[in-house]
């Protein structure tokens, strides 16, 4: 049987929220679901390591999950575990932070084939920054990265004989010296198997670790198609021989009317962005009323709206962009549309639609153009 230990009785004090963060909400649930439902399909037993003051709003939460149950977690993490493995039942036991959410399935099997094989299972990265000693603030050495690996959990062993490394480690009073579960394992049993971790399998810390995942924008806008008698009078102000969509110039014979230069592709698109970051519409940011707008390139506007999504930590995963109009005929100009937004939002994944509304309503009376703009951003802090 397999023994999965949850350790969640720390404080998150770095988070500086006002619960434990493995009680805070996770894109809809829990922390504490999302690391129960990435186990639960392999364990005979879950035992969760709390604090007595969560002991009862823990034990509702695991109401879902009949094979878990809670263990009076102790003072530090060591003293949690080793209360754990001595209640645990299994004949190997899988030891992970309650606050790493994002465990893979994969990770999970690894670690119980590596067992089987090696007898123990270390989920690590190797490292990709260059990383030193430092003394008075001074770098003092940088040894070798490439031996360096950055150690996560799961951390899976033989249950008998981590239960042992900690009993062993209790009695000559070294328990405080091991951060984690392999460094007890290695100090009184053997070294530890490495398996590969996941970047994505990364332990929540700061306050804004629990910001949703990803983010949907909507955006739309609609520009209406000058009269000749407007052009003459000079009340209409814009480009007479075209229009422009998504940075591209469109030959037209006829005008959009706009204090910019009309790009109703990128203002929709604009529009999406900020609504996904929480952010006032353009008419908020680039005023009409602004004369230091009046004939601006829609394009640049757009690169100062992609580094306020990027302050607030997102990128662009996805953007899907439709326009309405009768005429002209978008079709040829549609690839260069794609080609200038995908640089422009550092992303692949952008599609351009064209089409007309067969005839109904001002778009198929030819007096304006409208277009819909949908954006997905991930955060980059995740």
């Amino acid at each position: 049987m397999l023994t999965v230990i949850l350790c969640a009785a720390g404080r998150g004090t770095r988070t500086k929220l006002p619960q434990n963060k493995i009680l805070c909400d996770l894109n809809g649930m829990p922390v504490l679901c999302h690391s129960l439902s990435a186990f639960m399909p392999f364990a005979g037993e879950i035992l969760v390591a709390c604090r007595k003051a969560d002991e009862a709003r823990i034990e509702s939460i695991l109401s879902p999950f009949p094979s878990a149950r809670t263990v009076r977690g102790g003072a530090t993490r060591g003293e949690s575990v080793f209360r754990a493995l001595k209640e645990a039942k299994g004949d190997i036991a899988i030891i992970h932070d309650a606050a790493r959410p994002f465990v893979t399935q994969k990770i999970i099997k690894d670690c119980i084939e590596s067992v089987k094989k090696y007898g123990s299972a270390v989920a690590a990265l190797p490292v990709t920054d260059t990383v030193a000693h430092v003394s008075n603030g001074c770098v003092a050495d940088m040894p070798p990265r490439n031996a360096l690996y950055a150690l996560q959990t799961p951390q899976a062993f033989y249950t008998k004989e981590i239960l042992s490394a900690y009993e062993k480690a209790f009695e000559e009073g070294r328990e405080k010296k091991f951060t984690d579960d392999s460094g007890v394992f290695a100090a009184y049993i053997k070294k530890p198997h490495i398996i590969a971790g996941d970047v994505c399998n990364r332990k929540l810390t700061y306050a804004s670790d629990f910001l949703p995942a990803e983010r949907v924008g909507f955006g739309v806008d609609t520009h209406a198609f000058a009269h000749q008698n407007e052009i003459d009078m000079g009340i209409a102000r814009l480009n007479l021989s075209h229009i422009v969509l998504g940075g591209m110039v469109i030959p037209s014979n006829r005008a959009i009317e706009a204090h910019s230069d009309g790009d109703v592709l990128a203002h929709a698109l604009m529009d999406a962005l900020l609504s996904a970051i929480g952010e006032r519409d353009i008419g908020h940011h680039f005023p009409d009323s602004d004369e230091k707008y009046r004939d601006a390139d829609s394009m640049q506007l757009l690169s100062i709206v992609m580094e306020m999504v990027r302050i607030k930590g997102f990128t662009v995963k996805n953007a899907s962009i439709s326009v309405l109009c009768e005429q002209p005929r978008l079709s040829p100009y549609i690839e260069g549309m794609q080609n200038n937004l995908r640089a422009a939002l550092c992303c692949e994944n952008v599609a351009v639609a064209a089409g007309t509304n067969e005839k109904l309503g001002y778009i198929g009376e030819g007096r304006g153009i409208t277009c819909y703009a949908m954006v997905l951003l991930q955060s980059n802090r995740r």
